[in-house]
């Protein structure tokens, strides 16, 4: 790290802790004449910056704001990058409550314009992704608080068919990971650009519904019910799509994604001695089962209501107690 920071004239900077994310990789703020962000991600823990470089140069080139790379050792796993600010949308709207609704339409905005150009050829997140992802609420979570995945094909099967079904379309670059905690307000630029973009290292060729659900079905704060109906009307208007159809994607993608979210959560905690995430599962079952009431997702509604144990205290301390015996960081 030294000697990646010394090559691009960075070694006396001052180097200041960011906060992570779920995965292996670590970020500082280097301060200095000017500022500017260490992404460490260590190939010897499975990172990679590739995706990354990959996916900031295709979204700069079409006038996104992603972090600009000013240098790069992608033997090592070092990264260089553009320092957007602080204000991230959570802590903006946290601050202002008024500006939920100018943000969330700047960030529907975007992906607007990102939809209206083709993505990069791989990879590709579809349907047969999206259904073993969402396994992992059965594999991790199901059996964290059970001790068993009983039903997990089954289910598999049925997702999988509803997907092939409602949702195949794998269209447009979708970034995984589109929230209100990796969106940055950056007012000073126009258009498209006042939104700043972290965390897209995982974007895939996916369904063009994907991100806006996570955009307003977020795990981490409420988005208001308000704000959520004219976001997807927003998108719907200006992308041409009927509602109906915006409607039972938003459903059935944000089963999925929920479903996906459970099951992640309890791996952190169970694999990676990461508790804390087990704190949001009350909120993401919240959010399954608002989608699970869609007329359209009957018979998945009732597989996952008499599959699935809701996180309540019970739940929530034999998952916690489990994570106490593996290792932590």
């Amino acid at each position: 790290m030294t000697a990646f920071l010394d090559r691009a004239g960075w070694g006396a900077a001052v180097r200041t802790a960011l906060a992570g994310d779920a995965s292996n990789r670590h970020y500082l703020r280097l301060s200095g004449p000017h500022q500017a962000v260490l992404m460490d991600a260590p190939p010897e823990r499975g990172e990679s910056v590739a995706p990354f470089i990959r996916v900031a140069r295709h979204l700069t080139s079409i006038g996104l704001s992603a972090p600009e790379i000013i240098a790069a050792d992608p033997e090592n796993g070092f990264l260089l990058l553009e320092d957007l600010g602080d204000d991230l949308f959570a802590r903006v709207i946290a601050r202002d409550r008024g500006a939920e609704k100018q943000l969330y339409s700047a960030a529907v905005d975007v992906l607007a314009h990102l939809h209206a150009h083709p993505p990069p050829e791989d990879p590709r997140y579809g349907p047969e992704e999206m259904a073993a992802a969402a396994r992992l609420a059965w594999t991790w979570y199901r059996n964290g608080a059970i001790g068993d995945a009983e039903g997990e094909d089954a289910f598999h099967q049925e997702i999988r068919a509803l997907l092939r079904l409602h949702v195949p379309d794998t269209s447009v670059l979708v970034l995984r990971d589109f929230h209100a905690e990796n969106l940055i307000w950056l007012p000073q630029r126009v258009g498209v650009a006042r939104v700043g973009l972290l965390d897209f290292q995982d974007a895939a060729a996916g369904h063009p519904i994907y991100d806006l659900v996570s955009l307003v079905a977020d795990v981490r704060r409420d988005v208001s019910l308000s704000v959520h109906r004219a976001m997807l009307a927003r998108y719907s208007e200006s992308c041409g799509m009927e509602r109906a159809h915006v409607d039972l994607a938003a459903a059935l993608l944000g089963v999925q994604r929920n479903l996906r979210i459970l099951g992640t959560f309890a791996r952190l905690c169970l694999r990676d001695g990461k508790p804390r995430y087990l704190d949001l599962l009350p909120r993401v079952w919240n959010l399954l089962q608002a989608d699970l009431d869609h007329p359209a997702l009957t018979s998945l509604a009732r597989r996952v209501r008499r599959d699935l144990p809701p996180p309540d205290s019970p739940v929530l301390d034999r998952l916690r107690s489990a994570c106490l015996t593996a290792p932590t960081r």
